[in-house]
């Protein structure tokens, strides 16, 4: 039995989703506690170092295309009459667009740039020590946020599988 093109895409959307909300749920269970552990200049350039690689193509296709398959994926369960779906995925879709991509943008990308134009080398240690303070706890409050957001988006994403058709 082959998916119909709306089941396709909500597949597509639910991996997408949960690709994105796994990143950000690692980061909150693990890689943000064990940067924590460094001294101040290893914090720091730990940080532009994962903040440069992570600016990949797989990241962007999962990050931007949730962007875009949440809710082309309730218009499609919209116009299939899948009300429950439709409505689960349009919370789903404000929860990601907002929560995850908005807090995003708006918040951990400045600090990410205020951190990446620091140059480590030529700068004393109570000028690192004062950017770390002006980061860390920011940027893992937001984190935290969208952390928080993209699961539920997910759960959201899951819950619109489910009912499909049902």
């Amino acid at each position: 039995m082959l998916m119909t093109y709306s089941e396709s895409v909500l597949a597509l959307t639910a991996v997408t989703t949960g690709l994105i909300a796994g990143l950000f749920y690692s980061w909150s269970c693990g890689i943000t506690q064990g940067l924590g552990k460094l001294p101040d200049a290893s914090y720091l350039a730990a940080f532009q170092s994962i903040n440069r690689e992570i600016l990949s193509p797989w990241f962007f296709i999962s990050f931007l295309g949730t962007v875009l398959l949440l809710p082309v994926s309730a218009w499609l369960c919209y116009r299939g009459h899948q009300q429950t779906s439709f409505l689960f995925l349009l919370i789903a879709s404000v929860l990601y667009i907002v929560g995850v991509f908005g807090v995003t943008i708006a918040g951990n990308v400045p600090l990410n740039d205020m951190v990446d134009k620091t140059n480590l080398q030529s700068i004393s240690l109570e000028s690192v020590a004062e950017i770390r303070k002006a980061f860390e706890q920011k940027w893992n409050q937001l984190n935290t946020v969208r952390t928080l957001c993209a699961i539920a988006s997910l759960a959201c994403t899951i819950m619109a599988c489910i009912k499909y058709k049902s």
